[in-house]
C-alpha cells in the first residue's frame, strides 16, 4: 500500500452524566506526544475511508461507528511524513481533515502505536494536547456538541 498525501484526525468523544463530554487523547509511545488519532490515506482511500480505518486500528473503534466530519482543517509540512518519493516534487504541505466519532459506551483498544489514553474535559485536554489543528479541530467539536449542531 502506497501512502498518499493526506491527513486525518479522529476525535472520539463519549457524553457521560455526571461529567458532560469527554474526549479521548493519545500518548504517542514513540515520541511523547499528546494527540488524538491521527494517519495517512492509503492507495486511492478517502479522507473518510481513511479516518474509519485510522480510528479502527489505533483505538478498535468500529468501521460502522458514528463518524461525521468537522469543517477544520490544517496543512503539515511535507517533511513530516516518509517516505515521500513518490508524491509529487512540487507538493509542499499536506492536507489535514478533521473528523468525530461518538463512542459513548465504548471501550478504546489501544495499538502499539500509543501507551495511553486519557478521558479529558474540553479544557484539560486543550491544555494536553501537541498540535494546535488538535486544538483547533476540538475546539469546533466542543461548539458543536454543545449547541447541538453536527
Amino acid at each position: 500500500m502506497a501512502r498518499q498525501p493526506l491527513q486525518v484526525i479522529v476525535i472520539p468523544f463519549r457524553k457521560s452524566e455526571n461529567v458532560g463530554y469527554q474526549f479521548a487523547v493519545f500518548h504517542r509511545a514513540d515520541d511523547s506526544m499528546w494527540q488524538f488519532i491521527a494517519g495517512g490515506a492509503e492507495d486511492d482511500e478517502t479522507a473518510e475511508e481513511t479516518a474509519r480505518r485510522e480510528a479502527e486500528e489505533e483505538a478498535g473503534i468500529p468501521k460502522g461507528a458514528r463518524f461525521f466530519r468537522l469543517d477544520s482543517r490544517a496543512s503539515v509540512p511535507k517533511t513530516a511524513f516518509s517516505p515521500t518519493d513518490h508524491w509529487p516534487k512540487d507538493l509542499f504541505v499536506v492536507p489535514e481533515y478533521s473528523f468525530a466519532v461518538d463512542v459513548s459506551g465504548q471501550e478504546l483498544d489501544l495499538s502499539h502505536e500509543h501507551d495511553k489514553v486519557r478521558w479529558l474535559s474540553f479544557k484539560e485536554a486543550t491544555r494536553l494536547l501537541t498540535w494546535e489543528s488538535n486544538r483547533i479541530a476540538l475546539w469546533e467539536l466542543n461548539e458543536r456538541l454543545n449547541t447541538d449542531i453536527r
